[in-house]
């Protein structure tokens, strides 16, 4: 069977954030709570499909990414949403995607 590795707010062992920026966060719907099984892509500035992964139970989702202009969009049952991030230099960067009908 094929899948996502699990996602989730803490990083790997391993992962230098003073070298890889790491894009990571939650999707919540419009009462502050996680929405899991969204499916999330990163979409680069020209709106250009990049990544996808699938949000865990707790909404947790994780992107390693060159900074740069970056659109977030999660796509799920309970509605679809976009966040920006511009993260400048390596690190991690928190954004959370809210989804609405």
């Amino acid at each position: 069977m094929c899948g996502a590795p699990v996602q989730s707010q803490s990083l790997p062992a391993g992962v230098d954030v003073e070298k890889e920026t790491v894009i990571t966060g939650r999707v919540l719907d419009a009462d502050g709570r996680p929405v899991g099984g969204a499916f999330v892509r990163l979409l680069d500035s020209t709106d250009e499909f990049t990544a996808e992964v699938v949000a865990s139970a707790t909404g947790d989702f994780r992107f390693f990414a060159a900074p740069g202009d970056w659109k977030v969009r999660a796509l799920s049952s309970v509605g679809n949403g976009d966040s920006t991030v511009s993260p400048s230099a390596a690190g991690v960067h928190n954004i959370d995607v809210i989804v609405a009908e």
